[in-house]
């Protein structure tokens, strides 16, 4: 297959009108083999991005990860690809050993599809969180992180875990980052953490933020948080909900300002009603209400979003992010924040072709 004279987005993160090769599933140099199938999109006039990578994510159309059901995992698989998200990290939410081992083995149960988004890996948020900054996740199932826990579970889904969230101020977590490191990247999440806890939790090896700004301390001019501490280490990647919902507008720009698009990684942090009507829903066990783009438990505490990934990157553009920022912080920042980038998140030779083709709107048009 080969896209003629389509903007492309190029590993520089500008784009560049020019021609893109596909052999066998690859971006490819060899522009003579991949015309050999008589395959010629013409994409004049249009955007060429990669495909985007969701790396936080509980849910859609009805159903979530933690439902442990691979038939409903197939369907949130098969939405997010509609939507233009080609690589997904289903994501569990605070539960016991017991419970979350039978929603990993799920992971593994699906197999490759080009129907469906491609599991790149597991975000496992929770249960070793601070109770004071749960949000909506269950407390009954909060403990204190435990190495062997994690390990086991790990196991179960042939280590496809990629991200944990831990509160850094609570009892045995230096332990847990001390130890596990260097098998997954460690977030600081739901936590009640001061600048000089998390700090301390970044130079022990900590080096991502769960949905910066939301379950945490704000940043403040006498204590900046989990803030200001991953402002200050260069090799923290930070989540971002831009649904216009978690985080002002303005706080969205200054966190850009910051941060810079190479840290940060967009996210849905979508839940089971995302895609579907208004109405009552289910997450981590608790009940909540969709109101338009709201979700929030019956006490008005919102509960993950109800916005997909290509919304949320659009969302960013409307609000004065430029379009190759956003983009950057919807496909190759968060790949390389679990370490898959180039293999996904970009355009490169020998990258897998996931390929969004979109109009000069920014309306999806074709999903390759």
């Amino acid at each position: 297959m080969i896209i003629k004279n389509g903007n492309v987005y190029c590993s520089d993160f500008n784009f560049r009108v020019k021609d893109l090769a596909i052999v066998d599933g690859v971006i490819s140099s060899d522009y003579d083999t991949a015309s050999s199938d008589g395959i010629v999109l013409d994409a004049t006039d249009k955007y060429i991005i990669p495909g985007l990578v969701d790396i936080h994510s509980h849910g859609a159309k009805g159903h979530d990860f933690c439902d442990a059901d691979i038939n409903g995992l197939k369907e949130i698989l098969r939405y997010e690809k509609s939507c233009g998200i080609t690589s997904y990290c289903p994501t569990s939410m605070t539960y016991s050993f017991d419970i979350l081992k039978d929603i990993f083995k799920t992971a593994i149960e699906i197999e490759e599809d080009t129907k469906f988004a491609n599991i790149a890996g597991i975000n496992m948020e929770g249960p070793f969180i601070s109770f004071n900054k749960r949000g909506a996740q269950n407390e009954k199932y909060i403990q204190t992180p435990d190495i062997d826990m994690f390990r086991q579970l790990n196991r179960i889904c042939d280590n496809k875990i990629k991200l944990i969230t831990l509160a850094p101020e609570v009892e045995g977590s230096a332990e847990f980052i001390q130890a596990l490191k260097d098998e997954v990247n460690i977030s600081l999440g739901h936590t009640e953490a001061n600048y000089d806890k998390a700090m301390n939790a970044f130079k022990l090896g900590a080096n991502h933020v769960t949905h910066l700004c939301n379950a945490m301390p704000p940043f403040l001019h006498r204590d900046t948080g989990v803030f200001g501490a991953a402002a200050d280490t260069p090799e923290a990647f930070v989540e971002l909900i831009c649904d216009g919902i978690h985080i002002h507008p303005s706080m969205i720009r200054t966190i850009f300002k910051i941060f810079g698009a190479e840290r940060i990684c967009l996210i849905s942090d979508s839940m089971e009603a995302t895609g579907m009507e208004d109405g009552e829903y289910q997450l981590g066990g608790q009940k909540v209400i969709k109101q338009g783009h709201y979700a929030t438990l019956e006490d008005g505490t919102l509960a993950g979003s109800a916005s997909n990934l290509f919304d949320c990157m659009k969302k960013a553009v409307e609000f004065g992010i430029p379009l190759e920022d956003a983009i950057r912080a919807a496909t190759a920042t968060p790949a390389a924040s679990v370490g898959l980038y180039p293999h996904i998140g970009c355009l490169n030779e020998g990258s897998k072709a996931d390929i969004l083709i979109l109009s000069n709107t920014l309306e999806l048009e074709e999903v390759i």
